[in-house]
Protein backbone atom coordinates (compact mmCIF):
# COMPACT_ATOMS: atom_id res chain seq x y z
CA UNK A 1 0.00 0.00 0.00
CA UNK A 2 1.27 3.46 -0.81
CA UNK A 3 2.14 6.04 1.83
CA UNK A 4 -0.39 8.34 0.18
CA UNK A 5 -3.23 5.83 0.71
CA UNK A 6 -2.40 5.40 4.39
CA UNK A 7 -2.03 9.13 5.13
CA UNK A 8 -4.87 10.50 3.00
CA UNK A 9 -8.06 11.52 4.81
CA UNK A 10 -11.14 9.96 3.21
CA UNK A 11 -14.49 11.74 3.08
CA UNK A 12 -17.27 9.66 4.62
CA UNK A 13 -20.92 10.77 4.70
CA UNK A 14 -22.97 11.06 7.87
CA UNK A 15 -25.40 8.44 6.53
CA UNK A 16 -25.84 6.22 3.51
CA UNK A 17 -29.39 7.57 3.13
CA UNK A 18 -28.01 10.97 2.11
CA UNK A 19 -26.26 9.46 -0.93
CA UNK A 20 -28.75 10.17 -3.70
CA UNK A 21 -26.51 10.29 -6.76
CA UNK A 22 -27.53 8.99 -10.17
CA UNK A 23 -28.18 5.34 -10.97
CA UNK A 24 -28.74 5.69 -14.71
CA UNK A 25 -27.29 7.67 -17.58
CA UNK A 26 -23.76 8.98 -17.84
CA UNK A 27 -21.56 10.91 -15.43
CA UNK A 28 -18.48 13.04 -15.96
CA UNK A 29 -16.61 13.58 -12.71
CA UNK A 30 -15.03 16.94 -11.89
CA UNK A 31 -11.25 17.31 -12.15
CA UNK A 32 -10.69 17.31 -8.38
CA UNK A 33 -12.04 13.74 -8.30
CA UNK A 34 -10.94 12.39 -11.68
CA UNK A 35 -7.92 14.26 -12.98
CA UNK A 36 -7.07 11.85 -15.81
CA UNK A 37 -8.20 12.19 -19.40
CA UNK A 38 -11.79 13.36 -19.80
CA UNK A 39 -13.92 10.25 -19.25
CA UNK A 40 -17.66 9.74 -19.30
CA UNK A 41 -18.88 6.92 -17.05
CA UNK A 42 -21.79 4.92 -18.45
CA UNK A 43 -23.73 3.77 -15.38
CA UNK A 44 -25.32 0.93 -17.38
CA UNK A 45 -21.83 -0.57 -17.81
CA UNK A 46 -20.83 -2.41 -14.61
CA UNK A 47 -17.10 -1.82 -15.16
CA UNK A 48 -17.69 1.93 -15.55
CA UNK A 49 -19.98 1.97 -12.52
CA UNK A 50 -17.43 0.20 -10.31
CA UNK A 51 -14.60 2.44 -11.53
CA UNK A 52 -16.61 5.61 -10.89
CA UNK A 53 -17.53 4.52 -7.34
CA UNK A 54 -13.92 3.59 -6.60
CA UNK A 55 -12.67 6.97 -7.83
CA UNK A 56 -15.29 8.94 -5.93
CA UNK A 57 -14.63 7.06 -2.67
CA UNK A 58 -10.87 7.48 -3.07
CA UNK A 59 -10.80 11.11 -4.15
CA UNK A 60 -13.94 12.90 -2.92
CA UNK A 61 -13.00 15.88 -0.80
CA UNK A 62 -16.37 16.61 0.78
CA UNK A 63 -19.67 14.99 1.70
CA UNK A 64 -21.20 17.05 -1.11
CA UNK A 65 -19.02 15.16 -3.60
CA UNK A 66 -20.25 11.87 -2.14
CA UNK A 67 -23.93 12.94 -2.16
CA UNK A 68 -23.67 14.10 -5.76
CA UNK A 69 -22.09 11.00 -7.28
CA UNK A 70 -22.88 8.01 -5.03
CA UNK A 71 -26.21 6.32 -4.40
CA UNK A 72 -26.73 4.53 -1.06
CA UNK A 73 -28.55 1.39 -2.28
CA UNK A 74 -26.18 1.08 -5.23
CA UNK A 75 -23.18 1.46 -2.93
CA UNK A 76 -24.46 -1.36 -0.70
CA UNK A 77 -24.82 -3.56 -3.78
CA UNK A 78 -21.37 -2.73 -5.18
CA UNK A 79 -19.41 -2.65 -1.90
CA UNK A 80 -18.09 -6.24 -1.98
CA UNK A 81 -16.75 -5.72 -5.53
CA UNK A 82 -15.06 -2.34 -5.03
CA UNK A 83 -11.26 -2.26 -5.12
CA UNK A 84 -10.38 0.29 -2.44
CA UNK A 85 -7.34 1.15 -0.32
CA UNK A 86 -7.63 -0.59 3.06
CA UNK A 87 -7.80 2.73 4.98
CA UNK A 88 -10.72 3.92 2.82
CA UNK A 89 -12.60 0.64 3.28
CA UNK A 90 -11.89 0.72 7.03
CA UNK A 91 -13.13 4.32 7.38
CA UNK A 92 -16.40 3.54 5.60
CA UNK A 93 -16.96 0.28 7.48
CA UNK A 94 -16.22 1.96 10.82
CA UNK A 95 -19.07 4.41 10.11
CA UNK A 96 -21.30 1.81 8.40
CA UNK A 97 -20.67 -1.66 9.86
CA UNK A 98 -23.44 -3.05 7.65
CA UNK A 99 -21.11 -2.65 4.65
CA UNK A 100 -18.73 -5.16 6.22
CA UNK A 101 -21.63 -7.53 6.79
CA UNK A 102 -22.63 -7.14 3.15
CA UNK A 103 -19.08 -7.96 2.07
CA UNK A 104 -18.95 -11.02 4.31
CA UNK A 105 -22.29 -12.27 2.94
CA UNK A 106 -21.23 -11.86 -0.70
Amino acid sequence: MSRYATAKPYAVPASLAELDGPTTGTVTLPRHIDWGPHYVYDLADEADLLLMYERVIREAQTSDDLRTYLNGPMLRHLWPSLFLPAPARAAWQARFPELGTTAAAA
